[in-house]
């Protein structure tokens, strides 16, 4: 599956017949066979640790393309990343080039001997490509505080999950997804994309309906997001722009609310939710359109191992990271191999239930409050979009919980007052919730912020 480089293992049958679609342009994937996004200079790269810091979804992707099997290392650097934390990245990588384009962190250029300019537009290349060097793929974790940890993948284990699954016919798959490419579930997509069909990159400013415009344009098939990202699709009243036959969640808890929304919007597609993190891979995809993971599926052997420790999900699979990269970091995994996710599950008849991150627990005088019960709850009324459960500190208890709500556009008959709907939403937590689940004040409010890896923001505790 994985020959010396990306390209190699894309073209192992043929030259691909795909397309990557950017906002203002495309390009075939198949002049990557003679031309080049670096201006000649590809060769430049060969044995260095590289930084990418590309604004720019498409020309990220045509520097992907090129530089694995050249480089010794690249690092996948989020439009996101900060200047603040751009120089412990390139120390941590023992960063010796950058590739940037114009809206690329200007900071780092000051202290790298070798930096190199991609664009979108391609010109001829001098000599034919070839592998000269395994390259270590870094990305970067999208942790709310702190700076990013920086994860090393290779190739192989980038896409151990394409392993055995089928091929498509060539050209026959248009995937799309609201992801950064540069992060663990955006990469995932544009790995499968290259090589069975074509790709429809968004950018973090494009509104919405303009992004399902051009992927409606294109004729898209296939489609991944998180939760966040597809609750914000709906709200937008653009979702129908597109009729995809795949729907994929992950990033995010998808709870039963996401679900129904999107069977009911997309009625043809297969819709399903998986499980990935950047250190511990690509674990399951559900398809039966419900909320968690049939029972069956922890301790069963196959290619991907899932166990339960200290009530939180650990990973073991060909799709692993290897290590954190810098001095003093801790193991990234077990000594039997296992990651350890920090994702809490919690089983009920016969199926485990996402609670949450092990650190997002609320406490409320001494008991446990899992943020992501509570929403799912509150999510289920027809009236509401999605919501965000957060601590507010009491003299008694230590903390109650609160949660504010975003409402739907359309629900069932008329929208009732606010007054009458949150106290309707703290009466529908009454009767599913434990006493001291139930939040003290439900809020309404016009948005929630959503982070640039399309999760929901939640503060610290």
């Amino acid at each position: 599956m994985t020959p010396g480089s990306l390209w190699e293992s894309i073209t192992a049958a043929g030259v691909p017949p795909g397309r990557l679609h950017g906002v203002r342009t495309a390009v075939d994937l198949a002049d990557l066979a003679h031309r080049t996004s670096l201006g000649g200079r590809l060769g430049e790269l060969e044995g260095k640790s590289v930084l990418l810091l590309i604004r720019d979804q498409l020309a990220a992707a045509l520097t992907m393309l090129e530089l694995d099997g050249v480089a010794r290392r690249m690092v996948l650097c989020p439009p996101d990343l900060t200047a603040q934390h751009l120089p412990g990245v390139r120390r941590d990588a023992a960063a010796d080039a950058i590739v940037r384009d114009a809206h690329g962190l200007q900071a780092a250029a000051a202290d790298v001997p070798l930096c190199i300019s991609a664009g979108t537009e391609l010109t001829p290349m001098p000599a034919a490509r070839r592998a000269a060097h395994p390259t270590e793929w870094i990305l970067l974790t999208s942790g709310t505080t702190g700076a990013p940890k920086l994860v090393e993948h290779s190739l192989a284990s980038l896409t151990s999950a394409l392993a055995g699954q089928p091929r498509p016919a060539p050209g026959s798959v248009v995937w799309s997804t609201f992801y950064d490419i540069r992060r663990y579930g955006g990469l995932q997509i544009f790995l499968r994309a290259v090589h069975c069909g074509s790709l429809v990159l968004s950018e973090p400013a494009e509104p919405v309906a303009d992004f399902l415009g051009r992927a409606a344009a294109a004729g898209v098939t296939h489609i991944s997001g998180t939760p966040s990202h597809w609750r914000g699709a709906i709200m937008s009243g653009a979702a129908a722009t597109i009729d995809p036959q795949y729907v994929r969640l992950s990033g995010e808890i998808a709870d039963q609310a996401v679900l129904d929304a999107l069977r009911a919007a997309y009625p043809r597609a297969i819709a399903a939710h998986a499980f990935a993190s950047t250190e511990a891979g690509v674990a399951f995809e559900v398809r039966d359109g419900l909320a968690g993971l049939p029972a069956g599926l922890i301790g069963a052997p196959g290619p991907v191992e899932l166990k339960l420790a200290d009530e939180t999900l650990h990973i073991r699979s060909a799709g692993t990271a290897r290590r954190y990269l810098g001095e003093g970091v801790e193991a990234l995994r077990a000594p039997d191999g296992f990651v350890d996710t920090g994702d809490r599950l919690e089983e009920r008849a016969g199926r485990y239930y996402f609670m949450g991150r092990r650190g997002g627990v609320i406490n409320v005088g001494g008991l446990k409050v899992h943020p992501e019960e509570v929403e799912a709850v509150i999510n289920a009324h027809p009236w509401v979009r999605m919501s965000l459960v957060r601590a507010r500190r009491n003299a008694i208890t230590g903390a109650v919980v609160t949660a504010e709500v975003v409402l739907a556009e359309a629900g069932a008959g008329a929208r009732p007052a606010a007054e009458a709907l949150t106290r309707e939403l703290t009466e529908r937590c009454r009767r599913a919730l434990a006493p001291h689940k139930v939040p003290a004040m439900i809020r309404i409010v016009p948005a929630l912020e959503v982070s640039a890896a399309g999760k929901l923001v939640r503060p610290l505790a």
